[in-house]
């Protein structure tokens, strides 16, 4: 099978900006894209009879009207309708394990509230082999020619030990693929010795800054190298790791982070820096297995 990138689609305006945004991707990438479906009470197919009597009718309705529509923005994009009858964590894990990227549609979040299909996207995000990239309705997809997108970057946040190449790599080649800058952002919180009774030590702050950028510029040279068209530039930020990615991602086309890939016999989960990229960036959010 061709390589492909499926989107998880159930006809919400959330699902359908991550249609969007997924065939755009695949556009860039010279990919397939999949639209997936699933739902338990789907019925085998053929399903035949008139639409009155056929109990998939508006599943294959909004599946048919979203491939309508992104067949002509991406005129030869090769699109595939997918319609299956499981539960769909079950169904968008294992399409995962399948695509070369699986892209899901969020909507607003506030501290109870879950993305795509209630408490489906969140497993998935923990779970999935390949990345997973998290869309908003009021995502901007792609510009046309009267109205232009504002350039970009994509923005990706790193460790100084136990940074990944895959997290890279991915982060990289999107840039390279938008043909954008990549800004890399540590944060770190302030030392403890940095600490003053009248504030932060100017003098430790910069150290402790010009040391991490150092190793930051380390970790990146090879990937600068590989990907000699991207623009790569480097952040450390004496904050919260959270919030420091998170105000760095406004206004970015990409946001990228990693997640440790799940280990035999220890629950999956998703570190806070990840967790505060998902429910504060406003902006596309690429999840990265690693190990």
């Amino acid at each position: 099978m061709q390589p492909v990138i499926t989107v998880g689609l159930d006809g919400s305006p959330e699902s359908l900006a991550a249609a969007r945004w997924a065939a755009d991707e695949a556009d860039k990438r010279n990919l397939m894209l999949r639209l997936l479906h699933a739902w338990p009470l789907l019925t085998p197919e053929p399903a035949r009879g008139p639409s009155e009597v056929d109990q998939n009718y508006w599943a294959k309705r909004f599946v048919h009207t979203a491939r309508a529509e992104l067949e002509t923005l991406h005129p030869g994009l090769p699109i595939i309708g997918s319609l299956v009858a499981d539960d769909a964590r079950k169904a968008l894990l294992q399409a995962a394990s399948e695509s070369e990227l699986i892209v899901l549609g969020s909507g607003g979040l506030d501290a109870v509230e879950s993305y795509f299909l209630g408490d489906v996207s969140m497993p998935v995000v923990a779970r999935a082999q390949r990345p997973v990239v998290l869309i908003r309705a009021e995502t901007p997809v792609k510009a046309d020619a009267a109205h232009p997108a504002p350039a970009s970057r994509v923005v990706v946040a790193l460790k100084l030990n136990g940074s990944s190449d895959d997290l890279l790599d991915f982060a990289f080649h999107a840039a390279a693929a938008r043909e954008v800058s990549l800004l890399a952002v540590h944060g770190r919180s302030v030392p403890l010795h940095a600490r003053v009774p009248w504030g932060v030590d100017h003098a430790v702050a910069e150290e402790v800054t010009r040391d991490a950028q150092q190793e930051l510029s380390r970790i990146l040279r090879r990937w600068r190298e590989k990907y000699p068209q991207v623009d790569a530039a480097c952040a450390i930020r004496l904050e919260n790791p959270s919030k420091a990615i998170v105000q760095a991602a406004e206004g970015a086309a990409l946001l990228v982070v990693g997640r440790r890939a799940h280990r035999h016999g220890v629950a999956p989960h998703l570190g806070p820096v990840a967790h505060a990229a998902i429910h504060h960036g406003h902006c596309p959010v690429a999840v990265v297995p690693h190990d």
